[in-house]
């Protein structure tokens, strides 16, 4: 198409736009989702027909564009208020997938999910280990290759603000109390869950008084070490 054509059809094409968007508003379409999550959603990290789980789920505000995109959507969260607000929202979401469960105590099999997400629920692990149970379980139950995607607040960026109480738990700058993710954490957790980074780490400091930080994973392969055959024999 010519400058001259485009020009002659834009009024006409900029019409039809405005009605499609005045037809379907955005909040209809993608809710109150993450903005980081959103991100990955853009970017085709995510495949209809994949299973999705919700981890600390809440009202469902990560749930909307899942749910309505053909994915096979489960969520978790440990108060009963908040699944059984899902379940009168979302009258067809199948029941057996929503559950009153702790993250650290997933109700899944071993590699049952394409996908984990943990938005805005980790920083309230109540010590380092609470916080590595929790990891090691949303690992688990996650496939091999699939993603898991965190956002959580850490020291990055605030690390002379803050006052450590114990066990990973801080004041922060903002006046509230929260487990904060620090690079030794991140180090250790990715060792011993086999994760990589399918994105390098953002984090987003917020006037120096909370710093947000996204985590976008991957659960590697389990590599079985070979015992040479010589050695069998032997």
């Amino acid at each position: 198409m010519g400058h001259e054509e485009f020009a002659f059809h834009y009024p006409a094409r900029k019409k039809i736009f405005k009605n499609l968007m005045n037809s379907f508003s955005l909040h209809e379409l993608i809710g109150n989702t993450d903005i980081y999550l959103l991100d990955q959603i853009m970017k085709g990290g995510y495949i209809a027909g994949e299973k999705i789980l919700d981890t600390g789920c809440g009202n469902g505000r990560n749930l909307i564009w899942f749910l309505k995109n053909d994915f096979e959507v489960y969520a978790v969260d440990r108060d009963p208020a908040a699944i059984k607000y899902l379940e009168s929202v979302h009258p067809d979401f199948n029941k057996e997938r929503l559950q009153v469960a702790e993250i650290d105590k997933l109700p899944f099999g071993n590699n049952f999910f394409d996908h984990v997400i943990s938005s805005a629920v980790l920083h309230f692990a109540k010590s380092v280990l609470h916080f590595n149970d929790m990891i090691k379980e949303m690992v688990r139950v996650l496939k091999p290759n699939g993603s898991l995607f965190i956002r959580m607040t850490s020291d990055i960026g605030i690390e002379n603000k803050i006052q450590h109480i114990e066990n990973g738990v801080y004041h922060i700058p903002d006046g509230s109390i929260r487990f904060l993710l620090t690079p030794n954490l991140l180090k250790n957790m990715m060792y011993k869950n086999n994760l990589s980074f399918i994105e390098p780490l953002k984090t987003v400091n917020v006037d120096g008084l909370r710093c947000m930080s996204t985590l976008v994973l991957r659960k590697k392969y389990e590599f079985i070490e070979l015992v040479p055959i010589q050695s069998i024999l032997n």
